[in-house]
């Protein structure tokens, strides 16, 4: 622990007038009001506030931030009053120590009007004096520094709450060194195997790195003073927070990083800024793409550097930062570095300071929506964007709160919940009404999932629309679950058969036992690969059977003429050898017809019921539906094993469409269009894809795909089709 006359020491090195008195004060007043309190650590509690002080002579703010710092939670935790602190330091201080009290037990699940008042009464004391928010951000500082003290279940909330409110308020105030220290704290707690990983594979590149470290310095310092520019340049590694949040972003290894290390050059002055940019441009070869000059646009923080990246010394890429002192003052301690926080400025230099500062706007803003008066609800969806900019706060309706990306949908906000809720989503009301799921949220918006009870497998299509990289992962996840069960239940029906062509009876357990054969390491690897076309249902066969000929594959159909066929969204049989129509044995029903599913029709021309159908198992894909007269059979002729003989197996109360794809030569003249897409409008017909080509001035081709019930519903089509004026031909294609 820090001792008195070490705080005194360290305030008078960078403030020789300090009123060495008043921090003498100060120090023996909080230490007798704490009295005999005690830390989680099992150390005196005045220890706390000590230390809370020594962090801020790191920022050198002033007295008054120094003595409400030893103070700050007297008026919380003991039976000081507000009144004694006025009377025994003075006015200033007694609103900086309340202002301090104010912030206790901001709770991140609380209920939307508590957090938001919470929120109001942080914000407001951060408005009327931001040497509050210094003193807090520092009270967090010591506290994340001391968390592993703190029971298991309270360091996991104290974790989130740093990370999700006090380090991003940091970031919005430019103080980037407590943001950093303040999110590997919080990193350290929430994700401890995560941080130890990168810590050591870090140390690991440091170990391997420091000779090409001290070469890049060097040669960048030498051509810089070659050219009359006096630099500083240090190499500094990025944290390990910084790190695990690009490869999580950016869904990219360690190795990938390519800006590990990051190399800053300090300057005389702006020109000398821009003077080095180009020196450095013309030397090394830059990456496209990485250039940013926040010196002529500033971030909102008041970060002002120029960025580039280039492949230097050693054919190294270097990321760089190029800035004066003052500049890397500002990118350090943020508002800190300001005079504004200095013993000795008048109240009418603060405000002109804070008036010329952007990392100010935000705070002016939220003080005017508070200023109007607006429901709790209403100033939490109008402030959070400010002070979170690149995320969005929602709630559930039991009060809990929920931090995304901006951008997110009702999606998102399902699998932050829980995985199983974003799987079992089917609509959601956003504010008490029902919005679409790809509605974009906002801050504040209550968010109510509606879910399905059974439903486990959410649309494929969804890991498009969705911005979070949980919900990505768990879709991705039941997609392919979905996939596998839909491979591996085809896969069994085929092998059930092999066996039963065969002659034996099979087991799961029989298959368990020869396994090492066929060097699968359980049943269900097996029923999909073969569900998949890349294992053969004989192969299977005679792996528990080896007695069985393998003259003809199981599931080969003799090749007689017109005896191919196989279609989709029905049922499928495979049968054996010199079987021609597919009469006996049970059929495989195959629901559906999808891109991401084991069954499918052919890409061109389709198949509708009533077809004579054939299935070719495609290695990797599954079943392919091809009706029994399409040319595309005939690349598969030297590959009978992949063949199966299926036949529809409709419900009769079933309305489906199955794709058929039709070819129309027409006259050219206005309406013909419109003729033919009527008829088939008129006739229940759906068209999916028109595509028009014109052979001649006074004739077009017209490739129609459409839906259709059946093969009756589809030759009524072209029936009326052959008869319009405008038609001279209508023809059905087949692959």
């Amino acid at each position: 622990m820090i001792r008195q006359y070490e705080l005194v020491d360290r305030v008078k090195k960078y403030n020789p007038h300090t009123d060495e008195a008043l921090l003498n004060r100060a120090y023996v007043y909080a230490m007798k009001a704490h009295g005999g309190q005690k830390r989680a650590s099992g150390d005196p509690y005045f220890s706390h506030p000590l230390e809370v002080a020594a962090i801020l002579t790191e920022f050198r703010l002033d007295d008054a931030s120094i003595v409400a710092a030893l103070l700050h939670d007297t008026i919380e935790d003991t039976s000081t009053t507000r009144q004694e602190v006025d009377e025994l330091f003075g006015h200033q201080i007694g609103a900086l120590v309340d202002g301090l009290t104010k912030l206790k037990k901001l709770d991140l699940v609380s209920r939307q009007a508590t957090q938001a008042e919470n929120l109001r009464k942080l914000l407001l004391a951060i408005s009327e004096d931001v040497r509050v928010l210094m003193v807090k951000l520092a009270d967090r500082l010591h506290n994340m520094r001391t968390l592993h003290y703190v029971p298991e279940a309270k360091r996991k909330r104290i974790a989130e709450e740093t990370l999700d409110i006090y380090a991003p308020l940091a970031g919005r105030m430019g103080m980037q060194e407590m943001r950093e220290e303040l999110e590997d704290l919080s990193f350290q707690a929430l994700f401890p195997d995560a941080h130890k990983t990168i810590t050591d594979r870090l140390k690991h590149l440091r170990a391997r790195s420091s000779d090409i470290i001290a070469r890049i310095e060097q040669a960048l310092a030498k051509k810089l003073f070659e050219n009359g520019i006096q630099a500083d340049i240090s190499g500094r590694e990025k944290r390990p927070y910084s790190i695990w949040s690009k490869m999580e972003r950016k869904a990219i290894a360690f190795e990938q990083l390519s800006d590990v290390f990051a190399f800053r050059i300090i300057v005389g002055s702006v020109e000398e800024c821009y003077r080095a940019l180009g020196i450095v441009h013309t030397t090394w070869p830059c990456v496209p793409g990485r250039f940013k000059d926040y010196i002529s646009t500033p971030k909102q923080n008041d970060y002002h550097s120029l960025h580039t990246t280039v492949i230097g010394p050693g054919h190294q890429r270097a990321e760089l930062q190029i800035r004066t002192e003052d500049m890397d003052r500002v990118a350090e301690y943020g508002i800190a570095a300001h005079p504004l926080y200095k013993d000795g400025a008048s109240e009418e230099e603060r405000a002109a300071l804070a008036k010329d500062s952007r990392a100010y706007e935000w705070l002016r803003r939220t003080l005017e929506i508070i200023t109007e008066g607006d429901s709790p609800e209403e100033f939490l969806e109008h402030t959070k964007l400010e002070l979170f900019q690149d995320q969005v706060f929602c709630f559930t309706p039991k009060g809990r709160l929920i931090a995304m990306p901006r951008g997110a949908t009702p999606i998102d906000f399902a699998y932050e919940i829980h995985t199983n809720v974003g799987n079992s989503c089917v609509g959601c009301k956003i504010n008490g009404l029902t919005q679409p799921l790809v509605s974009e949220l906002r801050n504040g918006d209550e968010v109510e999932i509606i879910r399905a009870e059974g439903q486990t497998q959410p649309p494929a299509a969804w890991e498009s629309l969705v911005r979070t990289g949980k919900a990505r992962a768990a879709i991705r996840r039941a997609t392919r679950a979905a996939v596998r069960a839909q491979y591996a239940g085809l896969g069994r029906q085929i092998v059930e058969r092999g066996f039963e062509r065969a002659g034996k009876v099979y087991s799961d357990d029989i298959l368990k036992a020869v396994l090492p054969r066929l060097a699968r390491t359980s049943v269900e690897e097996v029923m999909s690969e073969v569900g998949r076309g890349e294992m053969l249902a004989n192969d299977v066969v005679r792996a528990v059977y080896p007695e069985v000929k393998a003259d003809r594959p199981v599931g080969r159909t003799e090749k007689v003429p017109g005896s191919r066929g196989l279609k989709h969204g029905s049922t499928l049989r495979e049968i054996g050898p010199g079987a021609i129509h597919g009469a006996s044995g049970s059929a495989i029903p195959i629901l559906g017809l999808r891109a991401d599913l084991a069954v499918r029709f052919a890409p061109n021309g389709g198949a509708v019921p009533g077809d004579r159908i054939v299935g070719i198992m495609v290695p990797g894909e599954g079943v392919t539906i091809y009706p029994i007269q399409s040319p595309e059979l005939a690349g598969h002729e030297d590959h009978p094993e992949r063949w199966l003989d299926v036949r529809w197996d409709m419900e009769a109360a079933e309305v489906l469409r199955f794709p058929a794809r039709l070819k129309l030569t027409c006259v050219n003249e206005p309406g013909s269009l419109a003729n033919i897409t009527g008829a088939i409008a008129e006739r229940d017909g759906n068209i999916d894809d028109i595509s028009m080509v014109a052979r001649s001035s006074d004739f077009h081709e017209i490739t129609l795909d459409i839906g259709v019930h059946d093969l009756k519903h589809l030759n009524d089509i072209i029936r009326d089709l052959k008869r319009l004026d405008v038609v001279s031909s209508a023809v059905r294609v087949n692959g």
